[in-house]
């Protein structure tokens, strides 16, 4: 399993090295500007191409690996081929984590081996208090991305440091996200109203890119 982490991390970091090939290649083909400005990349495209990645990875788990399984938190899936279960207390049951904790263990990894950027999740849903939307831009970005299904992205301050940062809507891709959320006991206590259903913003994904000033 960390095997498989860390292919997830350095895919995301060999991304952004690309992203960076891509432009100096394209200036220096181009007959202009310095190598020091050749060599950058906007921030609103970096976090663009983190966000391609993660999104892609995500994706494929839950509909690649979470579908096939046999069980999802205790209940039989009927079109599983796979004898394993995919549930939240994976370590103590020998089974497999949930799309969300397998982001969040991906995002743990990666802040280990750079301070380049960091991600996770947020939601106005959470069920993990430490995904709530806790900064002003949080609050804000989570609001805007909730309501237009667009992302939203600003420059925000944390600690005295600057940071470009983005909120992507994180939507149901598979119904093992709606049936999962909507069955959590902490779920149904917190937010008794809110049914999911497919393709519903379930919260968001931040991408957060120290910037350095000039």
């Amino acid at each position: 399993m960390n095997s498989l982490f860390r292919q997830f991390k350095v895919k995301v970091l060999a991304l952004i090295a690309l992203a960076m090939t891509v432009c100096l290649t394209a200036v220096s083909c181009s007959g202009g500007g310095s190598s020091e400005a050749s060599a950058s990349v906007s921030p609103e495209a970096a976090v663009d191409y983190v966000h391609t990645v993660l999104l892609a990875d995500r994706t494929a788990y839950t509909k690649h690996v979470i579908n096939r399984l046999k069980t999802l938190e205790g209940k039989e899936k009927p079109d599983g081929v796979v004898s394993a279960e995919a549930t939240e207390a994976w370590q103590e049951t020998n089974g497999v984590p949930l799309p969300a904790q397998m982001f969040r263990l991906g995002s743990e990894i990666a802040s280990e081996e750079t301070s380049a950027f960091t991600y996770g999740l947020i939601s106005p849903w959470n069920i993990n208090d430490n995904q709530a939307p806790k900064t002003e831009f949080e609050k804000k970005a989570m609001e805007e991305v909730v309501n237009t299904g667009e992302p939203y992205k600003d420059y925000q301050e944390i600690g005295g440091q600057q940071y470009y940062s983005a909120v992507y809507p994180d939507k149901a891709v598979a119904e093992a996200c709606v049936t999962c959320h909507n069955n959590h006991p902490v779920h149904k206590e917190r937010y008794p109203d809110k049914t999911f259903k497919m393709d519903d913003v379930m919260g968001g994904i931040i991408i957060n890119l120290p910037i350095e000033e000039s």
